[in-house]
C-alpha cells in the first residue's frame, strides 16, 4: 500500500474514531440527562419503556451507542489480545457484537414498568430487551478483558482490567438486586454507575486510538506468538 493511501486511510479512520467518540459522550449525557428528568429512581431500559416521556431519548441514545462504537471498533480493530483464549477474535469485533445487542434493545424496548419476564408479568417483548441488554453488557465486559490482555497498549490495558471488572462487579450487583426484588432504587443507581463506567471506557479507547493515528503510530498489537498468561495491565514498566 502506497505512504498517500495510507495517509488517507489514517485520516478517515481519525475522524471516524473523533466522531465515535462525540457519538458515544452524546449519548451518555442524553442518559443523563433523561435519568434526572425522571426525578425518580430508574433503570436504564425503563427510560425506555412504553409510555414515558423519556423513551424517545433512550432509543436515540442507543442508536448513538450503536454508530459511535461501530466507528471506533474499526479504527481499533488492529487492538488483539495475546492470552490464547481470547484472542479468538478481537475486542473490535466483541464491540461489534455488542452494539448489535444494543441495536436491537433500541428496537425492542420493555413494557411499562420494565418488569421481569417471569410469571404473570411475562412477556416476549421484555425477555429479548432483557437477554440483548445482558449480552450487550456481556460483550462490553469482554472487550474491556480482551483489551486487559493487549500488547503495546499499557496504559489503555491498566484501564482496561480495572473498568472491566468494576462494570461486571457493579452490573452485576445491579441485575441480582433487580432479580431479588431488593432495593431496586439502589440497583437503579449501580446500572447507571455501570453504564457511565463502560461508556467511559469507549470514549477512552477511542482517545488512544486516535492519539496513535494522529501521530503515525501504529494501531495494532505487535505480533506474538508466545501464550501469555498475565495482562498486559499486570506487566513491570
Amino acid at each position: 500500500m502506497s505512504l498517500h493511501r495510507r495517509t488517507r486511510r489514517a485520516v478517515v479512520e481519525l475522524v471516524g474514531t473523533l466522531v465515535g467518540s462525540c457519538l458515544v459522550a452524546a449519548a451518555l449525557v442524553i442518559i443523563w440527562v433523561a435519568r434526572q428528568s425522571a426525578h425518580r429512581d430508574l433503570y436504564v431500559s425503563e427510560l425506555g419503556a412504553r409510555g414515558e416521556p423519556t423513551a424517545h431519548w433512550f432509543q436515540s441514545a442507543l442508536l448513538l451507542i450503536v454508530i459511535g462504537g461501530s466507528l471506533i471498533a474499526y479504527a481499533g480493530r488492529g487492538i488483539r489480545s495475546r492470552f490464547p483464549v481470547l484472542r479468538a477474535w478481537t475486542p473490535a469485533v466483541s464491540l461489534w457484537i455488542g452494539c448489535g445487542f444494543f441495536f436491537v434493545a433500541s428496537q425492542v424496548t420493555c413494557t411499562e414498568g420494565c418488569p421481569l419476564p417471569v410469571g404473570d408479568t411475562f412477556t416476549w417483548q421484555d425477555l429479548i430487551h432483557t437477554i440483548v441488554a445482558v449480552l450487550a453488557f456481556a460483550s462490553a465486559c469482554w472487550a474491556m478483558l480482551q483489551t486487559s490482555f493487549a500488547r503495546g497498549h499499557r496504559a489503555l490495558a491498566r484501564l482496561s482490567l480495572t473498568a472491566g471488572l468494576a462494570v461486571a462487579l457493579i452490573a452485576g450487583t445491579g441485575g441480582i438486586f433487580s432479580l431479588a426484588r431488593f432495593e431496586a432504587e439502589f440497583g437503579s443507581r449501580l446500572e447507571l454507575a455501570a453504564t457511565t463506567i463502560a461508556l467511559g471506557w469507549l470514549v477512552i479507547f477511542a482517545a488512544v486510538v486516535a492519539r496513535r493515528l494522529a501521530t503515525g503510530a501504529s494501531v495494532a498489537s505487535p505480533s506474538d506468538d508466545r501464550a501469555a498468561v498475565v495482562p498486559a495491565a499486570l506487566e513491570p514498566v
